[in-house]
C-alpha cells in the first residue's frame, strides 16, 4: 500500500517540533537557521548555567607570552680574522656587533673579573701553563703545587712562612711596575659613565683599584653606599696587625725571613701598660690584606650585602672574564646575576676568556655569547674613549701648588653674529580704554579753589642777616616759653590762708579781678506777655496782671450774594 502525502508529512522535521514541549520562558530560542538539535541543547545548557552562577562574572584570564628559549652563540675572536669565508664572517661579525652593542648601550653593567685581565700588565694569572701555581713549585723547589703558598697553613710551618713572603716581596714589586691594560681603561670609561654597577675582581694586584674610577675603600663597609670596585680577596695594597687590625700601606722590605713583622702600634700600646706596672697583653703580627684558601674573609658580610643589593636591581648586563670559576662562592654569584639578567627583557651575558665556558649543570643555560680572545682585543673592537679625555679645551690640573697646563688642539672658525631679521607682524588689537564721564557743573560750582600762599621770599630779596655792637649775629625771636609749675604770686596773695583754714577777703576790691565793681543787688525780672515787648528793666509787682488786648476790625468785607438762611449771621 502506497504511503500518502500526510503520512510523509507527519515523519518530517516539522512534524517532530510541532510535537515537543512550549519552550519555557527565560531559555534561548533555537536559531532560525536550522541548527541542529545537538547545538540547541548546548545553547539551552549555557544559558541555565549562567542563570545558576551566583556573584560577579568570572575573571579574564591572563594572557601569558610564552618567552623564547634563548641559546648559547659561539664567538671566536682568532677565528674572525682568519676566516675567508664570507658567510661564516658575516655570522661571527653579527655576534661581535652584538657584544659590542652591548658594552656600548648597557646602563647597568655587572664586571666580575680574575686574574687574566691583569696577564697583559704582565702580572702572571694562576692556572694557565705559565701561571704562579705551576712556576712557583719549580721556584721554590715545592712538593706540590704552588697552590700551597696561597693556603692559610703558610704560617705553620716557618719554612713555608718564609717562601710565602718571598713570594709576596717579589709580586709586590711586579705590581709597582705594571700599568693598567686596555680592558681596565674600559671598565674605568664604564665607570666613569656612570653604566658600571659593580666590578667584583678576584685579583690582588690593585691595578684596577689604582685608576681613580676604580677605586675602593678598605675594609668594605657593610652598609652602603659602596664603591665601584669590590675586591674578593683582598690585595697586596694593605698589610693589616692580627691583633690591633691596624691597616698600613704594604711594605714589601718587611717582609723577609720566616718571622712575620710586628706591629708599631701594639708595641706603643704594651710599652705603656708596663711603664704604668699594667700586664701585658702581646703584640700583634703584620700580614699582607689577601684572603688564603681555608681562612674566613672579613669582608665576607659586606660583599654578601652589596651583592643582594646588585641581584635586587637586576643589572641589565653581566660580563665574566679572565677567570676560571674554580671558587665555589664566586660560582654562585655569577650564577645569580646570569639568572636574574636574563629572566629580564634585553638582558645579556657573556663568558670572556681564552678557555672555553665552565661546565656543570649549575651553569647550564648562563650564557648569551661566549667569546674566546684576549679581554684587550675586545675593548679595542668597543673602541670606548679613555675615562680622563675630557673634550674641554683649555684646562688646568691643580695638585698643591703645582699648575700644569695642557692645551688641545681646537679649529677656530670665524663666524659673524647672526643678522636679526626684524618681521612687522600684525599688530594684536587691545580693548580701548576707558574714558571716564565729564563732571556735571553743578559739582564744578562746589569746588573751592585754594588759596595761594605768596612767599615774601619771591616777592622780595631776601633780607640780609642782622649783627649786634659786638659783631655777632643777632638770634632770631623763638617763640615764648611754656609756664613753669610754680604757682602766681597774685593768686597766692588773692587766697592767703590762716592756721584755722579760713579765707580772708581782700578788702580793699578785687585782687583777681582788679576791675570788677561790686553793685547793689536788683530785682528780679518780671515775667513777660507774649504779646508784650521784652525789656531789661526792673520787676515791678503791680504790672504783674497780664493784659489782654482784642484787636477791633475797622473794615468788613460783605459778599455779592448772600447763602440762604445766613442773611441774620453775616449782618
Amino acid at each position: 500500500m502506497s504511503s500518502s502525502p500526510l503520512s510523509s508529512l507527519a515523519s518530517s522535521p516539522l512534524s517532530s517540533v510541532g510535537s515537543r514541549s512550549p519552550t519555557p520562558p527565560g531559555y534561548l530560542s533555537p536559531p532560525s537557521s536550522g541548527a541542529s538539535d545537538s547545538g540547541n541543547v548546548s545553547h539551552v545548557r549555557v544559558a541555565e548555567d549562567d542563570q545558576d552562577r551566583e556573584g560577579p562574572p568570572p575573571a579574564k584570564r591572563r594572557k601569558i607570552a610564552v618567552k623564547e628559549p634563548r641559546t648559547t652563540e659561539y664567538l671566536d675572536l682568532h677565528a674572525l680574522n682568519e676566516s675567508s669565508d664570507e658567510t661564516h664572517h658575516k655570522i661571527q661579525d653579527a655576534k661581535l656587533k652584538k657584544l659590542m652593542e652591548a658594552l656600548r648601550s648597557k646602563k647597568k653593567i655587572v664586571v666580575i673579573a680574575g686574574a687574566g685581565i691583569s696577564v697583559s700588565a704582565g702580572i702572571p694569572d694562576f692556572r694557565s701553563s705559565t701561571g704562579l701555581f705551576k712556576t712557583l713549585r719549580g721556584e721554590h723547589k715545592l712538593k706540590s703545587s704552588g697552590k700551597h703558598l696561597f693556603d692559610a697553613s703558610v704560617y705553620r710551618n716557618d719554612n713555608d712562612t718564609k717562601e710565602f713572603h718571598s713570594m709576596v716581596r717579589k709580586l709586590s714589586h711586579m705590581v709597582k711596575n705594571a700599568e693598567p691594560t686596555p680592558f681596565h681603561h674600559m671598565l674605568a670609561t664604564l665607570a666613569e659613565e656612570g653604566r658600571l654597577m659593580r666590578l667584583y675582581t678576584q685579583n690582588i694586584d690593585c691595578i684596577d683599584t689604582s685608576i681613580k674610577p676604580l677605586a675602593t675603600q678598605v675594609p668594605l663597609a657593610k652598609k652602603g653606599p659602596w664603591p665601584r670596585t669590590v675586591q674578593l680577596h683582598g690585595g697586596l695594597q694593605k698589610m693589616v696587625c692580627t691583633k690591633c687590625r691596624d691597616l698600613k700601606d704594604f711594605d714589601g722590605e718587611l717582609f723577609e725571613g720566616s718571622e712575620a713583622p710586628c706591629c708599631k702600634e701594639c708595641e706603643d700600646i704594651d710599652l705603656v701598660r708596663t711603664v704604668s706596672g699594667m700586664r701585658s697583653h702581646g703584640i700583634g703580627r703584620l700580614r699582607p690584606r689577601i684572603v688564603l684558601y681555608n681562612e674566613y674573609n672579613p669582608d665576607e658580610e659586606a660583599i654578601g650585602a652589596v651583592n643582594a643589593y646588585d641581584i635586587k636591581n637586576r643589572p641589565d648586563a653581566v660580563i665574566v672574564v679572565g677567570t676560571s670559576l674554580k671558587i665555589p662562592g664566586i660560582r654562585r654569584v655569577v650564577k645569580e646575576m646570569c639568572a636574574v639578567t636574563r629572566d629580564r627583557r634585553g638582558g645579556f651575558t657573556a663568558w670572556i676568556n681564552l678557555d672555553s665556558e665552565p661546565s656543570g649543570v649549575d651553569l647550564a643555560n648562563c650564557w648569551d655569547l661566549v667569546v674566546k680572545g684576549e679581554c684587550d682585543d675586545v675593548a679595542r673592537y668597543v673602541g670606548l674613549p679613555h675615562w680622563d679625555d675630557k673634550d674641554c679645551g683649555e684646562y688646568k690640573m691643580v695638585d698643591g701648588e703645582k699648575v700644569d697646563t695642557k692645551k688641545i688642539v681646537a679649529v677656530v672658525v670665524d663666524s659673524k653674529p647672526a643678522v636679526a631679521i626684524n618681521n612687522q607682524g600684525i599688530p594684536t588689537p587691545t580693548d580701548s580704554p576707558r574714558q571716564q564721564s565729564p563732571t556735571p557743573m553743578s559739582s564744578i560750582l562746589k569746588l573751592k579753589q585754594p588759596k595761594l600762599e605768596h612767599s615774601n621770599s619771591f616777592l622780595a630779596p631776601t633780607s640780609k642777616p642782622e649783627y649786634t655792637k659786638d659783631g655777632k649775629l643777632k638770634k632770631k625771636a623763638g617763640r615764648k616759653p611754656l609756664p613753669t609749675g610754680k604757682p602766681n604770686k597774685d593768686i597766692a596773695k588773692a587766697f592767703p590762708t590762716t592756721k584755722k583754714g579760713t579765707v580772708k577777703t581782700p578788702t580793699k576790691g578785687n585782687a583777681m579781678f582788679p576791675g570788677l565793681v561790686k553793685k547793689a543787688p536788683t530785682t528780679p525780672m518780671r515775667p513777660v506777655s507774649p504779646t508784650d515787648h521784652r525789656n531789661n528793666g526792673d520787676y515791678d509787682p503791680k504790672s504783674s496782671q497780664p493784659e489782654v488786648v482784642i484787636p477791633v476790625y475797622c473794615e468788613t468785607i460783605t459778599p455779592p450774594s448772600k447763602p440762604s438762611g445766613m442773611g441774620d449771621l453775616i449782618s
